[in-house]
């Protein structure tokens, strides 16, 4: 079965460099995809099941790790962004205000930006960090993609059943998003996201 597009793409990511403001970021050009989850949605693993890369985006077992944001480059036009990570992290107030403040200038002042991926565990959807991410992205009119992770965890009809729930949920929302299964371990969505990301990132099928 021939690789996907996107998946080939996507295998050639490198670590090209972390910033922790704006004026520390890669030139603002080309298109950029951010991902983005509260500290335990297993946000890097999604992103190392995506690129077919077992490190390069670090897992933690002491969840808030990332504070900085880590840009990896696909090619020289093309870049993935993995956010710093809220809920857990064990840090003063004032440094989690300071990283709130530098992913908010990120998120709103960056042009390449083209679509922001949202991990939501299963098992705990719609937190108050998603919130305020899909609040953002409905001000911003950033179209926004929700990856519900840790799919495995629940038997099938369940894991459908929480899905359609959450849909529901978020069916007047102003925010431009879209929402699927998926899981990094058993593999479940890999071709729906690589879709979506396939779309943001003008990668043609026949790329």
């Amino acid at each position: 079965m021939p690789l996907h597009p996107m998946e080939k793409m996507l295998h050639q990511a490198l670590f090209l460099q972390s910033a922790q403001r704006l004026d520390q970021c890669p030139p603002d050009e080309g298109l950029e995809v951010a991902f983005a989850g509260r500290s335990n949605a297993g946000k890097s693993s999604a992103i190392n099941r995506l690129t077919s890369q077992r490190t390069l985006a670090r897992t933690s077992k002491t969840p808030g790790r990332t504070q900085l944001l880590n840009f990896f480059q696909l090619d020289e036009e093309r870049r993935l962004v993995d956010l710093p990570g809220y809920g857990y992290a064990k840090v003063a107030k004032s440094t989690r205000n300071e990283w709130q403040q530098h992913l908010d200038h990120y998120l709103s002042e960056r042009q390449a930006l083209v679509g922001l991926v949202l991990m939501m565990d299963i098992r705990h959807p719609l937190k108050d960090f998603d919130l305020l991410m899909l609040e953002w992205s409905a001000q911003a009119n950033m179209p926004i993609h929700i990856l519900m992770t840790k799919a495995d965890k629940l038997k099938f009809g369940a894991a459908k059943s929480t899905l359609l729930q959450v849909k529901k949920q978020l069916k007047d929302h102003p925010a431009p998003l879209s929402l699927q299964l998926f899981s990094a371990t058993n593999g479940t969505g890999c071709d729906e996201a690589w879709d979506k990301l396939g779309e943001w990132l003008e990668i043609t099928p026949n790329a």
